[in-house]
């Protein structure tokens, strides 16, 4: 799966996370053009995408994936098998020997203790001069992992970002997934929510109909809506569409710069809540432009001037994603501030 796209988080940042790519462990093909994609986090799947009886050959070709990958490109993770699955203990053992490695992906957490047993594997076993950056991704794919996410999201200070696994989840409550997505609501909700109440990034679900870019788009869409700052794919003619999509579109972008600075020219008079284009602006929506002009700046978007911003939105709002963005951050979580 990979990861396209991570925009600014609260305590620092999933920016792996706009598009996190996920590539089989066992597939050397894969593996090999894995380093020429444009994902901020690739992460090798060690668990679903391998078969049993390669696990252990697989362990060995992402560690060697893994030593081969260059630290200025995609940030690198690995997904394991699943605490008391039986294989989560070799698995660590192999892939935590890299040094390049930067984040673990945990699947079907259910509890603190989960996130407690890999952080202790990473001590033990990581290389001393890296074993500090290596942050933990905690995928949620059942109620029991929803019911426990406060436990879980302030388990340990390597935790990083939430991920929602929609198959697995569906799977656990009897769901049948749908487009609309509306059977999934308060599981998406929940982790949205508690990921920013902890500082720490949302990771979306994965769109399974990996050729249609508009259920792609709307599925994005939605999710940014709800509060996720990145999205997982499952293949790589996804990313671009959801590292495009989870930038703030030129018209938000225009929008929150006014606000923005309107706020600052304001506070200088002593005037806390001001009018703009007839609405009240006050302290909250003041925080909200201040998130979209970190976002933008964040994805490597430019903050239009007072002119451009003025034609901007006279054109009015634009359903599409913003096109002028060129590249996309990979590192951190997102805040409240001017990071996200």
């Amino acid at each position: 799966m990979l990861t396209a796209f991570r925009s600014g988080a609260p305590r620092g940042i999933l920016t792996r996370t706009l598009g996190a790519t996920h590539v089989p462990g066992s597939d050397e093909r894969k593996l090999k053009s894995s380093l020429s994609l444009s994902a901020d986090c690739l992460v090798y799947d060690l668990e679903d995408g391998v078969s049993h009886n390669r696990k252990n050959i697989a362990r060995e070709m992402v560690f060697d994936a893994l030593e081969a990958s260059e630290h200025r490109k995609a940030e690198k993770a690995v997904r394991i098998n699943a605490v008391g699955s039986g294989l989560e203990f070799d698995d660590l053992n192999v892939v935590l020997r890299s040094s390049r490695l930067q984040a673990i992906v945990i699947p079907k957490v259910q509890s603190a203790k989960d996130i407690q047993f890999v952080s202790q594997m990473v001590d033990s076993v990581a290389p001393s001069i890296t074993r500090k950056n290596v942050k933990i991704l905690a995928s949620i794919e059942s109620a029991l992992g929803v019911m426990n996410l406060k436990e879980i999201a302030t388990a340990d200070p390597r935790v990083d970002a939430l991920v929602f696994a929609a198959e697995d989840y569906c799977a656990d409550l009897g769901l049948t997934r749908t487009r609309e997505g509306t059977e999934m609501l308060y599981g998406r909700s929940a982790i949205a929510t508690a990921a920013h109440a902890y500082g720490l990034q949302a990771i979306d679900l994965v769109c399974m109909d990996y050729k249609n870019d508009e259920i792609l788009k709307e599925e994005c869409e939605f999710g940014r809506r709800m509060g996720f700052l990145g999205k997982q794919a499952v293949h790589p003619r996804q990313l671009d569409i959801i590292q495009r999509c989870f930038l703030p579109t030129d018209h938000e972008i225009a929008r929150a710069a006014d606000i923005y600075e309107g706020y600052q020219e304001h506070s200088k008079r002593g005037v806390g809540v001001f009018n703009y284009n007839g609405k009240v602006i006050d302290l909250p929506v003041v925080k909200w432009a201040g998130k979209i002009l970190s976002r933008a700046r964040q994805g490597g978007v430019a903050i239009p001037s007072p002119e451009e911003r003025q034609k901007i939105l006279q054109v009015g709002p634009s359903p599409a994603p913003n096109s002028t963005s060129a590249s996309v951050n990979t590192a951190g979580k997102s805040d409240g501030s001017t990071t996200s």
